[in-house]
């Protein structure tokens, strides 16, 4: 027989009930980190439930649904390690090395993250996290790209939306063919950085030049 008062019986219960409920929100938060790392933001909340032990129903109690986990894990999967790249490249003091950097530190982050792809494309701006994630890596690379451009290193004609569609297009690519070996990935990596360069002057005399007939 139970002889606690009924007001520690209820005290009990509550702590029962914000434990479980506290155990709810680790195990979500865990195996949505292990399904958006592997397939994306896209993974239905079905198999994130499943996986974590609980109802789908559970997942929207805790986390107001798929904006709120994005929201409550999207640090831990992409914007820790998206805000290290813009903080190093701001700091770097060569304009060039610092948009250097910059792309290639970006492409690391897509290559090994899927998630990042979806936070390219801004798929979910119910997210704020999102958002303010979007609109800072917005204003990081006008900012590399301005300098780059003063100092004369970066083409004049590179905008902030070329590097944009280059990244989302990129990871599309990854999504539909699968990851390419990295020796190669890197590869092309770099030749798109070295794309960014202003034209050398001798590329630029050969414009309006008639091509030179082969010897016969």
């Amino acid at each position: 027989m139970n002889n606690l008062p009924a007001g520690r019986e209820q005290a009990r219960a509550r702590g029962s009930l914000r434990a479980d409920a506290a155990r709810n929100v680790t195990q979500i938060r865990a195996a949505a980190i292990a399904a958006f790392h592997g397939r994306g933001l896209a993974t239905p909340l079905e198999e994130i439930a499943a996986a974590a032990g609980v109802s789908k129903a559970t997942i929207y109690n805790r986390f107001g649904g798929r904006a709120g986990l994005i929201d409550a894990v999207i640090g831990e999967l992409v914007a820790t390690e998206m805000n290290g790249i813009m903080e190093a490249a701001r700091r770097h003091d060569d304009p060039w090395e610092a948009v250097a950097g910059y792309v290639r530190d970006r492409r690391d982050l897509q290559y090994r993250e899927p998630a990042f792809t979806d936070a390219l494309l801004m798929a979910y701006p119910g997210s704020g996290h999102l958002v303010i994630l979007a609109n800072a890596a917005t204003s990081t690379t006008e900012h590399l790209l301005r300098r780059g451009h003063e100092a004369g290193v970066v083409r004049r004609d590179v905008t902030a939306g070329d590097l944009y569609y280059a990244d989302v297009a990129n990871g599309l690519a990854l999504r539909a063919l699968g990851l390419p070996s990295r020796r190669g990935y890197d590869r092309r990596t770099g030749h798109f950085i070295d794309s960014l360069r202003p034209r050398r002057s001798a590329d630029a005399s050969l414009r309006g030049r008639a091509p030179r007939r082969p010897r016969t």
